[in-house]
C-alpha cells in the first residue's frame, strides 16, 4: 500500500514526520508524492500561530478530496493540531479516519491498521511522554545533505504568548548516546550537515544530567565522521553560557552562527511576554558573543504587537535593532492563542498596527542585511552546494551564515559539473539583501 506524508510547520515537526515514515517503511508500506495513488493520507499539523491553524485545516480539507478522487482509503492527522483539537477534529471532520498526539508516533502503523478495518482510533499518551529510543530509522525528506537532530522535546519557560508546553510538555532531554548513535547513522546516510533543534537546545541536558550539557553533546558530535557542520538552532539568550560560546569557538565543525530568539527589547513587553532577559542583559550577552567570535552570524525573531505594547516600546525595538545590527531577523505579528495568559491580557494591539510595526521592523532590516552583505564582496566562503538552476547555468548553495529554508542562497558559477552535497571556495562578487553570488576558484 502506498502512503502520502504533508508535513506541516516547524523543522522539529519534520523530525517527527521522518521517524513515522521510518516506521512505515520497517512495515512494508510505500512512501510515495503522489496523493491521487496513495493509499493513506498523513497529515503532520501545526497549530502555532492562527495561520498555522488555517494552513493544517485548509490540508486536511484537501487531501480528504483524495478520498472522492483518488484512492485514499484512510486519512489520519497528527502532531500538534491533532493533540489540541482532537474533539473537534472527530466531531468536525468526519473523513478523519484516526488522529495521534504528539507523544504517540510509535503508534503510527496500529492508527492506519484501525483505519483501515474502519474503526476510528485516537493515539494520546501523557504530554511528557518520551519513547525509549530504539534503533534509528528515519527517512530523510530534506534531499540528504542536511538533516535536523531533534535533542530534546518540550519547554519549560511558559512564555504568556505561547501554547507549546500545552502540546509538548515539559523539557525532557533525549540521552547523549542515542544522539550520537543518529548522528552517526545519519553521516552514513550522506548527511554532512547536522541542524540542532529542540523547542530550546541550550537546556540540554538539565533535566537528565542534572546540568547542561549542550557544550559536551557538541563535542561529542564533532567526532562524528562524516558531519563537516553542525549548526545551533532555538538558544534562549538567558541560557548561553561561557562555555557553551567557547565550545562554538574552538569546534572547527561548529558553524560560527547562532539563532537566538529574543522576541521583544522594550522591558516593559518583555516583562508581559514573561521572558527571563532585560533589554540590558541581551545587549551584554550579544556583546560576549561577539567578542569572543567576531564572524559570528546572529539570528534572531519578534513579535510584534504584543498586548500592551506601545509606540515607545516599539521604537525601543527600532533603536536595539539599528544598534546591535543583527545578521537575520524574522518578525511574526502577535498571534492571540486561547488559552494563553497573554490572550487575557488588556490593551491587545489592532491588527493593522501590529502589521505596520511588522513592516517597520523587517524595512530597518532590510536595509542592515544590504550592509553587512556588501562587506563580504571580495571574500572567499566556503558553500555548499544544494542544487542547479539549469536556466541561469549557476548552482544554490548556503556558506555558514545560512540555515535552510530561513535564511538566504549563494549563486554560484563553476567551469566544471558540481554534484549537490559537494564543498567548494567561493569568491564573492556580488551581495543583495539577503543573497550572495560568486564563482568558485
Amino acid at each position: 500500500m502506498n502512503i502520502l506524508f504533508v508535513s506541516l510547520g516547524c523543522d522539529k515537526n519534520l523530525v517527527d514526520s521522518e521517524v513515522m515514515l521510518g516506521i512505515i517503511r520497517e512495515r512494508g508500506f510505500k512512501i510515495t508524492n503522489d496523493e491521487k495513488d496513495a493509499d493513506i493520507i498523513v497529515v503532520n499539523t501545526c497549530c502555532f500561530i492562527e495561520d498555522a491553524k488555517a494552513e493544517s485545516i485548509n490540508t486536511i480539507l484537501e487531501m480528504a478530496e483524495y478520498k472522492k478522487i483518488g484512492k485514499c482509503k484512510a486519512l489520519i492527522v497528527t502532531g500538534c493540531m491533532g493533540q489540541r483539537y482532537h474533539n473537534e477534529i472527530a466531531e468536525e471532520i468526519p473523513e478523519v479516519d484516526g488522529i495521534i498526539g504528539t507523544t504517540s508516533y510509535e503508534n503510527i502503523t496500529k492508527v492506519i491498521d484501525e483505519a483501515l478495518e474502519g474503526h476510528f482510533t485516537e493515539e494520546m499518551n501523557s504530554i511528557d511522554y518520551l519513547p525509549v529510543e530504539g534503533e534509528v530509522n528515519r527517512v530523510m525528506t530534506t534531499g540528504g545533505y542536511f538533516s535536523y537532530l531533534k535533542i530534546a522535546e518540550g519547554c519549560d519557560k511558559h512564555c504568556t504568548y505561547c501554547i507549546i508546553p500545552s502540546l509538548r510538555g515539559k523539557y525532557r532531554s533525549r540521552p547523549m548516546d542515542a544522539l550520537v548513535k543518529e548522528a552517526e547513522y545519519l553521516a552514513k546516510n550522506g548527511v554532512k550537515e547536522l541542524i540542532l533543534v529542540a523547542q530550546e537546545t541550550t537546556l540540554y541536558g538539565t533535566d537528565i544530567y542534572g546540568e547542561k550539557k549542550l557544550p559536551e553533546l557538541l563535542r561529542n558530535l564533532c567526532k562524528v565522521e562524516g558531519i563537516e557542520w553542525i549548526r545551533l538552532l532555538y538558544c534562549y539568550p538567558e541560557e548561553i553560557t561561557d562555555e557553551l560560546i567557547q565550545t562554538i569557538k574552538e569546534e572547527e565543525k561548529i558553524c560560527h552562527y547562532i539563532d537566538m530568539p529574543i522576541q521583544h527589547a522594550s522591558d516593559n513587553v518583555l516583562k508581559r511576554m514573561a521572558r527571563k532577559t532585560n533589554n540590558a542583559e541581551l545587549r551584554e550577552r550579544i556583546a560576549k558573543i561577539k567578542a569572543e567570535i567576531p564572524d559570528i552570524c546572529l539570528r534572531t525573531t519578534l513579535i510584534s504587537g504584543f498586548p500592551g505594547e506601545t509606540k515607545e516600546d516599539h521604537e525601543e525595538v527600532l533603536d536595539f535593532i539599528d544598534d546591535i545590527e543583527f545578521d537575520r531577523l524574522g518578525v511574526f505579528a502577535y498571534s492571540k492563542e486561547e488559552n494563553t495568559p497573554a490572550a487575557k491580557l488588556d490593551n491587545q494591539v489592532e491588527d493593522e498596527v501590529k502589521e505596520a510595526r511588522k513592516e517597520e521592523i523587517m524595512a530597518l532590516q532590510q536595509e542592515i542585511s544590504y550592509d553587512k552583505s556588501q562587506e563580504f564582496i571580495g571574500a572567499t566562503m566556503k558553500v555548499l552546494i544544494e542544487g542547479k538552476l539549469p536556466e541561469d547555468n549557476v548552482y544554490i548553495g548556503r556558506t555558514f551564515r545560512d540555515a535552510p529554508n530561513v535564511d538566504g542562497y549563494c549563486f554560484v558559477s563553476c567551469p566544471y559539473e558540481l554534484m549537490s552535497g559537494d564543498f567548494v571556495n567561493v569568491k564573492i562578487t556580488e551581495a543583495k539583501e539577503y543573497d550572495l553570488v560568486g564563482e568558485v576558484i
